[in-house]
Parts: structure tokens; C-alpha cells; sequence
């Protein structure tokens, strides 16, 4: 069985910073792409970046040149650097990893970490 926790979230003033992580484990044969993605009150769940296994990014316009996505393979784990952080960027974030478990894929969502910008 596979699981994907989020940490990191929580509450800063408009301005600062926060660091999510995203570990993914159990019985693992391969990760492919590792994702980020945030859902407001009353929004749908949007993409806010993704990494390959290659290390190739993508970013939503409305965070590029303040948000970094990366990764540790080794970790398995999954991290998003969150800089100049607006209240827009209010919302519950969710982590998002494609993958293989031996003999068949995998598409997990984490439970969702809150993350609060206030103005």
C-alpha cells in the first residue's frame, strides 16, 4: 500500500515564506511525476506545479517567479518553496504522485495541508 502525507502548511502574513514537503511510502517500485495543487472555498482544485522524475518543472502563471518545486528521489519526497506569499494564495493544498507499485500504476492524492496568507 501506498501513502502520501503532507506537512508544512499554516499560517503567515503576506510578504513571507513557507516550506510543504510531501513523502510518499510503502511498497514503491518507481515514481514518475510529483504534483502540487490547491483548492480555495468555493474554487475548483487547481495546478500549482509539477515535477518529472527527470527533474522538469511546471508552474501555474500565477506563482511563477515566487514558487520552487523540487524533489529528493531518494527521500521519495516532494517539496514546494513558497515565496512573496499573497492572501490569493490562501487555500488547502494538495500533493499529487504518479507511480508504480510493482506490477500496476498509481495516482494518490495526500490529505491536504492549509495554508493562510493574511493581508
Amino acid at each position: 500500500q501506498v501513502q502520501v502525507v503532507e506537512s508544512g502548511g499554516g499560517l503567515v502574513q503576506a510578504g513571507g515564506s513557507l516550506r510543504l514537503s510531501c513523502a510518499a511510502s510503502g511498497s514503491i517500485t518507481s515514481i514518475n511525476t510529483m504534483g502540487w495543487y490547491r483548492q480555495a472555498p468555493g474554487n475548483q482544485r487547481e495546478l500549482v506545479a509539477t515535477i518529472t522524475s527527470g527533474s522538469s518543472t511546471n508552474y501555474a502563471d500565477s506563482v511563477k517567479g515566487r514558487f520552487t518545486i523540487s524533489r529528493d528521489n531518494a527521500k521519495r519526497t516532494a517539496y514546494l518553496q513558497m515565496n512573496s506569499l499573497k492572501p490569493e494564495d490562501t487555500a488547502v493544498y494538495y500533493c499529487n504522485v504518479l507511480g508504480r507499485n510493482y506490477f500496476k500504476s498509481f495516482n494518490l492524492w495526500g490529505q491536504g495541508t492549509q495554508v493562510t496568507v493574511s493581508s
